[in-house]
C-alpha cells in the first residue's frame, strides 16, 4: 500500500525557480519507541498543527565565512541547535545534488522556521530536513520521489541520532497514522473517535542517550532485551488492534502499560511521570511518554468532554504547552 505524503513533485523539466518553498510536521510515536529500532512494529501519528517551513533562494551577497551556503533559523532555538542545525543542512545539501545530480549554482540562502521544539520526541530534526529537501527541489525545479525524500531524511537522522528506525523520517511526511515496520509504512484503521492531547515538559529529551542506557541495560541482564522486546510487540499489537476496532478504554490501557515499560528501562523522568499521573487522575483513557525518552512529551488520550480538564491538569503537573490531536480528522486527511 502506498502511503499518502505531503511530497509534490516537480517536473524534470520545470525551470529552476527564483525561490523554493517546503513543509513538513511534526509527529508523535503511539507505541513502539526504541523496539522498533529492534524490527517490531511502531505505531505514529502525524502532528499537522506544529510545522517546519524552509524556503530556499539564491544570494550575489556572500557573508563573510559562510561560504557557499547561508543559514537563518527563525525562532527562539538556541545557539546549539542553530549550529547544529547548519552543519546538518550542509551535509543534506551536499547530498541532495549528489542524488538528483544538480551542478553547483551561486550562494544558496535557506531560511528555516520552525515551530518543533527540539529535543520533545516530535520529529523536529526530520521534519526540519524534510522542509528543507522540499524546498531545494522546488528550487532546483526538479522531482522527488518519496522514496527519495524519505532516504535524504533518513540518511540525515542516522547522522543525528545514530542508528534511527526511519518512522520519524516517515511520518513527518505522512497524510495519516501509520504503522511502520522495517521500514515499510502501511495505514492505520481508525475506529476511535478520542483524540490525544501532547504536552510538553519542557524538558529536552536524548535519543542518542537514551538508545545507548537501553542497550547498556541489555547487555548488563541476561534476557532483558527478549524481555522488552516480546512485551513490546504484544502491547503494540493489542493496541493496533484496538484502535481498529474503536475499543478506546483497551488503547488508553496499552498506552499506560507501555509507559511503564519504558519507565522501567530508565527512560522517563519525574516530571513525565508526574504528567502521566496527573493526565490519568483527570480523566484520561491512558497516558505516556512519547518518543526517545529522558524528557520530552507526554501523549494522553481522552474523550473530547474530558480535554479541558486533562490539559489543565497536565499544566499543572509542569507542562509548558500543549496541542490537541483529534484521531478522526487525521484518518479524514489520509483519505
Amino acid at each position: 500500500m502506498t502511503l499518502p505524503t505531503s511530497v509534490q513533485g516537480v517536473s524534470e523539466n520545470h525551470r529552476a525557480r527564483s525561490v523554493g518553498i517546503g513543509r513538513a510536521h511534526a509527529k508523535a510515536i503511539l507505541l513502539g519507541e526504541h523496539a522498533v529500532v529492534y524490527g517490531t512494529p511502531a505505531l505514529a501519528l502525524p502532528i499537522p498543527q506544529l510545522t517546519a517551513t524552509a524556503s530556499a533562494g539564491w544570494s550575489s551577497h556572500v557573508p563573510d565565512g559562510q561560504g557557499d551556503l547561508s543559514f537563518t533559523m527563525t525562532g527562539s532555538a538556541s545557539r546549539a541547535v542553530v549550529t547544529q542545525a547548519s552543519e546538518g543542512l550542509r551535509r543534506l545539501t551536499t547530498a541532495f545534488r549528489t542524488r538528483l545530480g544538480v551542478a553547483d549554482r551561486p550562494h544558496l540562502d535557506v531560511i528555516l522556521d520552525g515551530a518543533i521544539p527540539p529535543g520533545r520526541g516530535l520529529g523536529s530534526s526530520a521534519a526540519n530536513s524534510r522542509a528543507i529537501i522540499l524546498a531545494l527541489a522546488d528550487l532546483f525545479g526538479r522531482e522527488l520521489t518519496d522514496d527519495t525524500a524519505f532516504e535524504l531524511v533518513q540518511a540525515a537522522e542516522n547522522v543525528t541520532h545514530g542508528r534511527a528506525s526511519g518512522v520519524d523520517a516517515m511520518t513527518v511526511g505522512a497524510a495519516g497514522p501509520l504503522r511502520f515496520q522495517a521500514g515499510v509504512a502501511t495505514e492505520l484503521s481508525i475506529g476511535c473517535d478520542g483524540l490525544f492531547i501532547i504536552a510538553d515538559s519542557g524538558t529536552a529529551g536524548s535519543t542518542r542517550e537514551a538508545v545507548e542506557l537501553l542497550r547498556a541495560g541489555f547487555v548488563r541482564e541476561s534476557g532483558a532485551e527478549e524481555r522488552f522486546l516480546r512485551r513490546a510487540t504484544e502491547l503494540i499489537e493489542e493496541a493496533e488492534q484496538a484502535l481498529a476496532e474503536g475499543a478506546e478504554k483497551e488503547l488508553g490501557a496499552r498506552l499506560t502499560d507501555y509507559h511503564e515499560l519504558l519507565r522501567a528501562a530508565g527512560l522517563s523522568t519525574d516530571r513525565i511521570d508526574a504528567m502521566v499521573a496527573a493526565a490519568l487522575r483527570a480523566g484520561s483513557l491512558g497516558a505516556k511518554i512519547t518518543g526517545g525518552g529522558l524528557g520530552g512529551c507526554v501523549l494522553a488520550m481522552t474523550q473530547p468532554e474530558h480535554a479541558r480538564q486533562v490539559a489543565a491538569q497536565l499544566h499543572e503537573a509542569g507542562a509548558v504547552q500543549t496541542w490537541v490531536v483529534p484521531l478522526r480528522r487525521l484518518a479524514a486527511h489520509a483519505l
